[in-house]
């Protein structure tokens, strides 16, 4: 049988979900916009700073009155933060004003608290300022109608601070990419539930489920069938009926009896193959109902690497997150594969920046997998590689 490379595979993938990158925009409240891709660019309707205020509490003065410092000016209020069109400053006086109140017209400079002290009903300047010293003028942070933010901006907690501080209440992003999970298997049961003989708790569906979600997609549907494609079909027909944009299913490609999702998808023009690599090497993908499917081994680990190859990269770029980390890496100590394969396997990262095999090459092997931080990429002409050797990694 004809093993098809992985880099030729995962263009076939980015070729089958080509319309996801086409994203329309929506407006979001920036209270839920966190990890939203903004879809235009954004300008401050208001100045940043509103108003010209006080970057520390102190006392504001015209510069020209303390040049000779020490000098002592009579106190002739205080201007809390909060206040509204405070009285001008009278020349040779101070008035006390607190960090973030209005500069009142007429001062020019800010004199701090440690750099004063109080004498009878007059305040001591112990050291002269300058012309807009700990003034912070409108607009000195950005001025109205200037660019805030760009388009394609992944929205952490700083950029939505700026957009609060700019008073807007909402952003336009990027439309989520809805994605349908599907685990099949009659011996799979939701975790939490009594296993019993022959059973065991799914995995898959969590995994590729929460995967999806931290790189910006919205799960429509999380489903767990069995081995019965017409359940398969009934389950496909709700997530294209919830507005999936693609399905995300694991299990049920193999070469058995029961395996449902060849079953179902194959007779409508799925191709079902192996990819050169290991683990997870049976693969398939198609449509259903012009809905795009993309069909994952079903063991736990051959899952979640398929998603990091062939899924992850283009749900970032979508995302408006960096590619993942790939680097060479010297190995911290030898290790040995299957020749004849190309082999993905589980690294974890030590102190020097070296990299180590986290046990065996098993596609079961999900705790082996939570404990590693990278996929070791190792050429399927390579049978053993020695301590210090260098090899290629992805950050998972």
């Amino acid at each position: 049988m004809n093993r098809i490379p992985v880099e030729e595979y995962a263009r076939i993938i980015r070729d089958l979900l080509a319309s996801l990158g086409e994203r329309p925009a929506e407006l979001s409240p920036i209270a839920m916009a966190a990890g939203r891709v903004t879809a235009e660019e954004v300008r401050s309707p208001i100045d940043l700073p509103t108003f010209r205020n006080s970057q520390m509490d102190g006392f504001a003065v015209r510069a020209a009155d303390v040049s000779d410092a020490p000098v002592t000016l009579p106190l002739v209020g205080e201007i809390a933060a909060g206040a509204i069109d405070p009285e001008p400053l009278r020349p040779g006086t101070a008035v006390a004003i607190m960090t973030g109140a209005p500069v009142p017209s007429g001062a020019d400079a800010v004199v701090p608290v440690e750099d004063t002290r109080r004498v009878g009903g007059g305040i001591e300047i112990q050291r002269g300022r300058a012309v807009g010293e700990f003034v912070r003028e409108a607009g000195s942070d950005l001025p109205r109608g200037a660019a805030l933010l760009p388009a394609g901006r992944r929205l952490a907690p700083r950029h939505l601070a700026a957009l609060a501080a700019a008073n807007l209440s909402e952003v336009a992003v990027r439309s989520r990419v809805r994605v349908a999970v599907i685990s099949t298997g009659d011996e799979l049961v939701a975790p939490g539930n009594p296993l019993g003989s022959g059973r065991l708790p799914d995995a898959n569906g969590i995994a590729l489920a929460s995967a999806a979600a931290d790189l910006g997609a919205e799960v429509v549907a999380l489903e767990l069938v069995g081995d019965e494609p017409g359940r398969l079909a009934r389950v496909l027909d709700q997530a294209v009926a919830r507005g999936a944009e693609f399905v995300v299913t694991s299990g049920g490609i193999s070469m058995g009896t029961h395996e449902p999702v060849r079953q179902l998808l194959e007779p409508l023009g799925a191709t079902v193959g192996t990819v050169d690599m290991q683990p997870g090497g049976p693969q398939a993908h198609g449509r259903y109902r012009d809905v795009p499917v993309v069909c994952f081994p079903g063991n736990p680990v051959s899952s979640q690497l398929s998603f990091a190859l062939f899924l992850a990269p283009l749900l970032r770029e979508i995302a408006g997150m960096p590619p993942a980390v790939r680097a060479a890496r010297p190995l911290a100590a030898a290790l040995t594969s299957t020749p004849g394969r190309r082999q993905f396997l589980r690294g974890r990262l030590t102190a020097d920046g070296a990299v180590q095999t986290v046990a065996g090459p098993g596609s079961h092997l999900v705790a082996a997998l939570a404990a590693a931080d990278v996929l070791i990429d190792v050429p399927a002409d390579v049978a053993a590689l020695p301590t210090g050797a260098s090899v290629a990694t992805v950050e998972l």
